[in-house]
């Protein structure tokens, strides 16, 4: 019986230490997700008051592309530091 107790014992804290993973990770792509999106406003808010009044007419494309570019090399730049970092730990 005591084998019993402490395999059912093992199994409980298998699963509280599961539980706590992915809390982990859903909280911390949650706060990722708000990142992002403040990110996003900021870009946009940048390029709205300092690139639109410089380009005039044409803005909206030029803008748009300009906006891509620079969340993609966010991106990269976070995503390669992350790796480095990954890496070394």
């Amino acid at each position: 019986m005591a084998k019993v107790v402490k395999k059912v014992h093992k199994q409980v804290s298998e699963i509280k230490r599961e539980f706590l993973k992915q809390m982990l990770v859903l909280s911390t792509g949650g706060l990722g997700l708000v990142a992002a999106l403040a990110w996003n406003e900021f870009i946009k808010e940048v390029i709205n008051n300092y690139l639109k009044p410089i380009i005039g007419g044409v803005s909206g494309l030029v803008s748009l592309f300009i906006y891509a570019v620079l969340v993609t090399l966010l991106a990269v730049f976070v995503t390669y530091s992350l790796t480095k970092l990954v890496k070394k730990y």
